[in-house]
């Protein structure tokens, strides 16, 4: 049995939020993923595969080193992550985590897979009716996403000349190094209490 789950939606191959979440510890996943920029959906996404750790406390490959500690403080023990996609068109990824350690069974893992299916058809069919620029309104209003992170990422690609992975890439690193939630660093770079110089690799906060 599972303890929570969430679903991570992905735009232009960078997280743009969860859709929703089940429980503290899922809010927590998608949170860390977000800022840190790793963990199974990151993955599942990319590599178009599942992204399975059976227990995160003794993997036997280490792939996300700031992600897990992240999450064993939170409780989890095994995460999981499967991709939202049919055929080319990938939307995001399905998060599940267990507070127990070991590997899902075959049905387990069946089962996972079809709620990844039908995920992925309810954001299609929810989204056929919006223009291509812009979410439909019921996945807007029922998710949590970081409109201000995207923002902010605009802001210092023009402050510091680089492209807008590389400005998330930046956010991200101050946000590890200062154990601050991105979306707080990306409030105070819109509201420009925070300043990042292109000459000195400084940032400034005002």
């Amino acid at each position: 049995m599972m303890s929570g789950a969430v679903i991570m939606l992905v735009s232009d191959d960078a997280p743009l939020g969860s859709w929703c979440t089940s429980g503290e510890a899922s809010g927590l996943m998608e949170e860390a993923q977000y800022t840190l920029g790793e963990g199974p959906c990151i993955d599942a996404y990319d590599l178009e595969c599942p992204a399975i750790e059976p227990d995160l406390a003794n993997p036997e490959t280490v792939r996300w080193p700031a992600f897990s500690p992240v999450l064993l403080r939170a409780g989890a023990r095994a995460v999981f992550g499967f991709p939202l996609r049919i055929g080319a068109v990938r939307l995001g990824a399905l998060g599940l985590y267990r507070d127990t350690p070991g590997p899902l069974t075959d049905d387990q893992h069946a089962d996972a897979l079809v709620v990844a299916d039908v995920a992925t058809r309810a954001v299609l069919a929810l989204q056929a009716n919006a223009s291509p620029s812009e979410l439909a309104t019921e996945i807007e209003t029922g998710a949590n996403l970081r409109f201000v992170v995207h923002q902010a990422c605009g802001m210092v690609a023009v402050q510091l000349s680089v492209s807008l992975t590389e400005a998330l890439i930046r956010l991200r690193a101050y946000s590890f190094a200062n154990d601050r939630p991105i979306a707080e660093i990306a409030e105070d770079v819109v509201a420009r209490r925070l300043h990042f110089d292109p000459d000195s690799e400084e940032i400034y906060e005002q």
